[in-house]
Order: C-alpha cells, then sequence, then structure tokens
C-alpha cells in the first residue's frame, strides 16, 4: 500500500538524498573520464534539492510512517544543519578529488548516503528506526574515511574507525533490547509514558539506558570513547574530515536530546551525573591532548573532543537536575553551538584541504610558518576559525561558550561553568600558537601560491560569514533554537 502523501513530504529532504545519491552513482557509469565534473553538479543539485525540501517538510509537521518519525521545529533546525554542511562538503570536494585523482561517483554518493542516515535520526521517534539512520550514516562514513586507497595512513585509521564503531553500534542495539525488555516498547513517546509507573523498568532500564549513551558517546568523540578520532580525522581525506566534525556530531547530539529528553525526562537524576562526569573528563582530556599536538589535522581532532565535553555541558544544564525542572534554555544552547561548531570546524577543514597540497603533504603546524605574509588571504580565514573556536567575542564561538556557561549558572551548576571557563583558558594556548606561526615565524620552505579556486572561495565566504553573523546578531537563529527546544516534547 502506497504511503499517505504528507508522510511523503515529510520525509522529502531523506528522499531526495537518496534518489540523488543512486542517480549519481548510475549517472557517472555512462559518463566519460573528462565529463565528471557533470557528477559533482548533480550531487550539488542533489543536496541542494535536499536542503531545500526541508521547507516542505516543515510545511507539514507531525508524525509519520505510523509515528515511527517526528517532523517538528527540533527536526527542522537540524535538518537545516545538517544540509548545509553536505551542500558546503559537495562544493568544497571537486577540487580536491580532481587533484587527488580519486573517483567522484561514489564519493558523492557516500556524502548523499550519509546526509541521509543523518537526517534520519534527528528525525526518529523510535530507537530501531534510529539505530537504522546511524547505520546509514556510519556504513558511508567508514568507507569515505577510507577513500584514498592507497595511502596506508588512511586505510588503518579506517580500520580502527570500523571497528571500534561496530562496537559502539552493539552497544547502542543492546541498549535498546534492553529498554524494550524492561518497558515492552521502543518508541520514545510510549517509552516516556511507561516510565511514569511506579518501579518501570528498574535497573535493566538504567543499564539500557547507559549502553545506548556509550554508543552514542562514540559518535561524538566523548571521553573515553575518544580514541578513534585523531587518526580518523589524520588519516582520512580532509573534505571528508569536515564532514565527519561536524553534522554527524550534530546528527548524535540531537538524537542523544531526543531519548534523554522525550524518553528519559522523568529520570533526569538518573543519567545527570554520568553526563556531568563525561563532560568534565571530555572537556580536559581534548585540551591537554591537544597541547603536545604538531599535527594540524590531530591539534583539530583533539579540539572536536573538548567541544564536544562543552557541549555536554549544555546537555547537564538541560537536565535541571538541580532545579527540579527541565532548562531548555540550555536545549537551545546546544543547537546553537551545534550551528557554530559546524562552521567554524567546517571551514578550518576545508582550508587545510587546499592548502595541503597534492597527497596532502602539509600537515605539520610548523609547515605554516609564514603562511600570513605569503598568503595572506587564506592566513585571515584560518585566524578567524581559530579565534572563533577560542571563543573571541564578536565570533559564533563566543556566544556560543556563553549561551552554555549561562545555562550551566541558571541551573546552578557552578563548578561545571568554572570547568568550562578553565578549559576555554587552556584551548587559547593551542589555538594562538597555529597563529604565532604563521605570522610571527620564518617560513621553513617557500609557499608555492596557490589560488584559492572559486568552490573552496565560496565555501570559505560562507562560513566566515556565517561565523561572524552568528557572533554578531545570533537573535534569529538563538530564538529558532529556543523555538525547537520547546517542541522537543
Amino acid at each position: 500500500m502506497f504511503p499517505p502523501l504528507e508522510d511523503i513530504f515529510r520525509l522529502a529532504p531523506e528522499l531526495v538524498l537518496c534518489a540523488f545519491g543512486i542517480l549519481v552513482m548510475l549517472v557517472e557509469a555512462f559518463l566519460p573520464r573528462r565529463r565528471q565534473g557533470a557528477v559533482a553538479t548533480l550531487a550539488l543539485l542533489g543536496s541542494g534539492l535536499a536542503l531545500a525540501a526541508t521547507r516542505l517538510a516543515a510545511a507539514h509537521p507531525g508524525t509519520a510512517f505510523s509515528g515511527l518519525m517526528r517532523i517538528d521545529s527540533f527536526s527542522i533546525f537540524l535538518h537545516l544543519v545538517i544540509g548545509a554542511v553536505a551542500v558546503l562538503v559537495v562544493l568544497a570536494s571537486a577540487d580536491y578529488l580532481d587533484r587527488e585523482n580519486l573517483p567522484q561517483g561514489e564519493y558523492y554518493a557516500l556524502v548523499l548516503f550519509a546526509a541521509a542516515g543523518m537526517d534520519v535520526m534527528v528525525s526518529a521517534q523510535e530507537l530501531v528506526t534510529a539505530f537504522i539512520g546511524l547505520e546509514m550514516s556510519s556504513i558511508s562514513s567508514y568507507i569515505l574515511a577510507s577513500y584514498r586507497r592507497t595511502v596506508a595512513k588512511s586505510n588503518e585509521s579506517a580500520m580502527k574507525y570500523f571497528l571500534l564503531g561496530s562496537f559502539a553500534t552493539a552497544f547502542f542495539l543492546y541498549g535498546t533490547a534492553m529498554v524494550y525488555g524492561a518497558t515492552g516498547t521502543t518508541r520514545l513517546d510510549t517509552l516516556r509514558a511507561a516510565l511514569t509507573g511506579t518501579n518501570a523498568g528498574g535497573a535493566l532500564l538504567t543499564l539500557g539506558l547507559a549502553l545506548m549513551f556509550v554508543g552514542l558517546a562514540f559518535k561524538v568523540a566523548v571521553v573515553p570513547f575518544q580514541i578513534w578520532t585523531p587518526d580518523v580525522y589524520e588519516g582520512a581525506p580532509t573534505p571528508v574530515t569536515a564532514l565527519l566534525s561536524s553534522a554527524p556530531k550534530a546528527a548524535a547530539f540531537a538524537l542523544l536530546l531526543r531519548i534523554l529528553f522525550v524518553a528519559f525526562d522523568s529520570s533526569s537524576g538518573a543519567w545527570f551525573w554520568m553526563v556531568w562526569i563525561s563532560a568534565a573528563l571530555t572537556m580536559f582530556v581534548g585540551n591537554l591532548a591537544a597541547l603536545v599536538q604538531t599535527n594540524l589535522k590531530r591539534m583539530l581532532a583533539y579540539s572536536s573532543i573538548a567541544h564536544a565535553g562543552y557541549i555536554l555541558v549544555a546537555f547537564a544544564a538541560a537536565s535541571g537536575a538541580a532545579n527540579g525542572a527541565r532548562n531548555e534554555f540550555g536545549i537551545a544552547a546546544v543547537l546553537f553551538y551545534l550551528t557554530a561548531y559546524a562552521l567554524m570546524k567546517l571551514g578550518a577543514f576545508v582550508l587545510l584541504a587546499h592548502l595541503g597540497g597534492a597527497g596532502e603533504r602539509r600537515g605539520e603546524i610548523n609547515d605554516y610558518a609564514g603562511l600570513g605574509a605569503q598568503q595572506p588571504v587564506a592566513a585571515a580565514f584560518f585566524t578567524l576559525y581559530l579565534l572563533s573556536l577560542l571563543g573571541l567575542p564578536v565570533t559564533a564561538g563566543f556566544l556560543g561558550k556563553f549561551y552554555i556557561f549561562d545555562a550551566a549558572i541558571k541551573s546552578r551548576l557552578v563548578w561545571l561553568a568554572v570547568l568550562l571557563a578553565v578549559n576555554s583558558v587552556i584551548g587559547a594556548y593551542y589555538y594562538l600558537r597555529v597563529i604565532v606561526v604563521m605570522y610571527m615565524r620564518e617560513p621553513q620552505q617557500q609557499w608555492t601560491l596557490l589560488p584559492i579556486p572559486r568552490a573552496v572561495g565560496l565555501v570559505l565566504l560562507l562560513t566566515a560569514a556565517g561565523t561572524l553573523y552568528l557572533g554578531l546578531f545570533p537573535g534569529a537563529v538563538m530564538g529558532f533554537a529556543a523555538q525547537s527546544a520547546r517542541s522537543l516534547r
């Protein structure tokens, strides 16, 4: 039986992404090598149409496919973030693939399939459906991480990613089974109703929640499940690293928000301290490890771990464990920070993909000595992204950290707010070190002038403009984030 038309409208972004992913692979098989640019154009068209289809989904809010999916302001917000990342990654990848002589069709198809899986994750109203979206995204990511097949480091990092990711997936699925055994349901809305009863689930339910947290903690690189991150970020093609550092993190955090605040809101005391301790450990491990890195991609990987800790601070604040009521400002702070973080990390890695040169030869921090004098435009973009990651005023990163700090103070999590401030100071050292190297050190080698391709330049302009816009005019995005937080019920 054909599904209702409204259900099709609600899943329009996912359907468009999957359809164009299949179409890209079919078209590439019939194109001569010299016409492969058409594949990139088709992928860009597909990701752009999927982003536009989010408006169609927003016009038809509600549940779809017997309540397995839910389209609300929360899912629409994340659809826009994921869709924008997919468009920018597709746009930035064409020159890199040409330079490295990598096949294009399957690359773009995997990016589109990964984005479709992430969209399913943020809309899932049922745990097995969320698992399907998680696997769509994960399997595509594993293949993309090893896309430079002739590079040993790429293959090694992808194998680590696959093996550890498989364990994490097993944890999530086993936790889902335990939750089902304790409550008799995997639907988040009916699960919450089941938890309102006395002695609903007990130890089995708590263990199931802990296992699901472990599975998703791996995806967002939370300590102690972060060990894959530096190797994968360093070994993967840099445009893939740009994707992995932004969209999957947003999707996994969104799914964690749905699970914790829709299904387990009445049990916040059971997971509050788990999140508190994870936030503190993740901030310190990420920042302290980043201090001693000499490779830029590894430094930014540990930086990503630290930022996952910052986001968990907002999770703890949103639980309202300190004042007995859910703090929706904390959820809004998570959404705003995910948006800001995606912009600055995506821009930084796209720029590194360009500056790295053929074979990604330039990866060490010292390789960028004198960049400010020899390529001032590229250095200016990179400085902006680093200052935003640091949290300098007038950038998106500053307001993102401010909103998280404010949410923690409002929930009376003073010690966690202090740890956030301390870690922000620690992080300033390694971000400023790169800027000092670019502007205040003599170059160790003469840079060959690398004109920025138009597509890459457009991505840099959009991410830089977004970083400054959110830092100067956050009202519209924060207002939408607050509306999205209220819809998470």
